[in-house]
């Protein structure tokens, strides 16, 4: 039985861990080819095999998403192995957080470049291919810091608010030619990020519970649930939704706190 991306050809940034290996994997579970395209060489040939091992279509390429020529490689390369692809996953990204003017001039070019600059760099790489294919889906892996400031956060905001506007300007651009553009908006996930960041803590246990009841569901979400969000916003289940934001966060965006 085919599955829900049967004949899709995908990449997915970032895809050595967390978030982005979840999404390769469910791609994948649903009979997509799957591209890594990731900077680091260990965890993209593991995600790229682990996938492999388990049936699916799988492509590592080494790939910084802040440099022009690797994203141009890439694409050439998935051309090459899979075919033109059908679906791009922006999902590279890093958390910088800093009071405003405290932060090192450094810290805000390392956060718009990577988590801004990167998602506009890798979409004009794929979008003449889709173009030229009339159809082609791009999903920019966004945040609840989309449109929510938490104090001390800075610039990463910036970054989410603008990654934000990019997809529904993407998305209207280019709707009468075939291409949807949409994000996901993940709150808090259970990532190895969370996890090293609760163990920071004297007692991780305690920060882990507290990070729960902080969410309406009592629990925080976890990668897939991301990743099954994405296959939808790949499939053909969705051809009418475009250059909108689907937010992940078990409610917690829109409970009131004074």
């Amino acid at each position: 039985m085919a599955g829900r991306l049967s004949g899709k050809i995908t990449i997915v940034t970032g895809a050595g861990r967390g978030i982005g290996e979840a999404i390769a994997r469910c791609f994948a579970r649903e009979d997509a080819a799957v591209v890594i395209a990731e900077k680091d060489p260990a965890t993209g040939a593991a995600t790229a095999q682990a996938i492999r091992d388990s049936g699916g279509r799988a492509h590592f390429i080494e790939t910084d998403v802040t440099r022009t020529d690797d994203v141009e490689r890439a694409v050439a390369e998935t051309l090459a192995v899979f075919g033109p692809p059908t679906t791009l996953v922006n999902n590279a990204g890093i958390n910088v957080f800093h009071e405003p003017l405290e932060m090192s001039e450094e810290d805000w070019h390392r956060c718009l470049t990577l988590d801004l600059e990167a998602a506009w760099r890798c979409s004009r790489a794929v979008l003449p291919l889709m173009l030229k294919a009339k159809s082609g889906a791009i999903i920019n892996i966004a945040s609840t810091h989309s449109f929510k400031i938490i104090r001390h956060t800075f610039p990463y905001p910036v970054a989410k608010h603008a990654l934000l506007g990019m997809t529904r300007a993407l998305g209207i651009e280019y709707a009468d030619r075939g291409i949807r553009v949409n994000a996901i908006a993940p709150g808090y996930i259970e990532t190895q990020i969370a996890i090293d960041y609760w163990n920071c803590f004297p007692d991780p246990a305690a920060e882990r519970r507290r990070a729960y009841d902080l969410q309406p569901p009592r629990r925080i979400g976890r990668p897939e649930e991301i990743g099954w969000t994405a296959v939808f916003l790949a499939s053909d289940e969705a051809p009418f939704l475009n250059a909108e934001c689907i937010v992940v966060d078990g409610g917690r965006s829109v409970v009131y706190h004074d």
